[in-house]
């Protein structure tokens, strides 16, 4: 990517409510220019979405659950897109936050869910039905919980370190 991309995307990232005459303003650039660059990076899909992020406890969530999953096996094209439809059921019927669902590796598991839970009873419930996912290891799942109430957090969720990162050349 461009400098300028790089830049702009970042700035997006630190308050993507200023407008494109005050990101131009702080890139030290002219705003069509932070306009068409801001377009062709949507065009591309680099940038999906403009969002903020909330303090999830002062929404009524107290739990963020980090749900690790061991599927039986690799699975076969037909059988992805039937854990795929199994998943977006699932979250239809049994409506909870969930921030992302990923595939990957580690700790001895294929799949990360993350979520946030209006309270335990609320975790223990999606964790019970989650147990019917198709493919997977009834066994393996393991999960790790935060109490959102805790005010001795580390770091929240914050994209502003994302935005230092990527200006650091490589």
């Amino acid at each position: 990517m461009k400098d300028l991309e790089l830049r702009v995307l970042s700035e997006l990232m630190k308050n993507s409510r200023r407008s494109d005459r005050e990101l131009a303003k702080a890139l030290g650039t002219s705003q069509p220019t932070v306009s068409r660059t801001i377009k062709k990076l949507e065009e591309q899909g680099i940038i999906k979405e403009y969002t903020m992020i909330p303090d999830f406890s002062k929404l009524g969530y107290e739990i963020m659950g980090f749900t690790f999953v061991k599927m039986k096996e690799k699975l076969r094209r037909e059988e992805e897109e039937e854990f795929q439809k199994f998943v977006s059921k699932f979250g239809k019927e049994h409506p909870h936050a969930e921030l992302v669902a990923l595939n990957g590796m580690g700790l001895n598991k294929d799949f990360v869910f993350v979520s946030f839970f209006k309270d335990y009873s609320a975790y223990t419930e999606v964790q019970r039905i989650s147990r019917e996912v198709p493919y997977s290891d009834i066994n393996e799942f393991e999960s790790f919980l935060v109490n959102l109430k805790d005010r001795n957090l580390a770091k929240v969720l914050s994209m502003s370190a994302i935005a230092k990162d990527i200006l650091i050349p490589k």
